[in-house]
């Protein structure tokens, strides 16, 4: 990764539906040079794919918690069946796992707050392996989508 890859990539990430030409011109590149970088980027996985950023709240989901799952079996089996579950889930919008305790990180969206109870008591509860599920409200994104350092 050189100093034009990264020029490429902050450029896709600040408007992911640049045409190659344009990305070519705004990188100073040839076409075909830009275009042949940019499948050495999504080939390598520097460019894992390419989404529209929706707004949650647009949609109805306007309530947001940030849960911590702490699991009380972490053999191979429990987690695999307990990630599957999660992602069963669709308002699990993002789920992490961790080192040290709590296990999971996960950020669920909901229409309200009993929508979220729903989520909570029937879903993430009953998923395999938990010993602890804790929550906190999010009262609004201060960072949002900020693109990794250069260096």
């Amino acid at each position: 990764m050189d100093e034009i890859d990264g020029r490429i990539l902050a450029e896709l990430q600040d408007d992911g539906r640049l045409t190659v030409t344009e990305l070519a011109q705004r990188v100073s590149l040839s076409v075909s040079r830009c275009h042949r970088r940019l499948r050495d980027l999504e080939g390598s996985g520097a460019i894992r794919g390419y989404h529209a950023d929706v707004d949650p709240g647009a949609l109805g989901f306007g309530f947001e918690a940030v849960v911590f799952v702490t699991m009380n079996q972490e053999d191979r089996d429990t987690l695999a069946a307990f990630e599957a579950g999660l992602a069963a889930i669709p308002t699990v919008v993002q789920a992490q796992r961790l080192f040290g305790d709590p296990d999971y990180l996960l950020r669920v969206v909901a229409r309200d707050s009993a929508d979220y109870q729903h989520t909570y008591d029937f879903d993430l509860s009953a998923l395999p392996g938990v010993h602890r599920i804790t929550s906190t409200i999010v009262m609004k994104d201060a960072v949002r989508r900020r693109r990794p350092p250069s260096r």
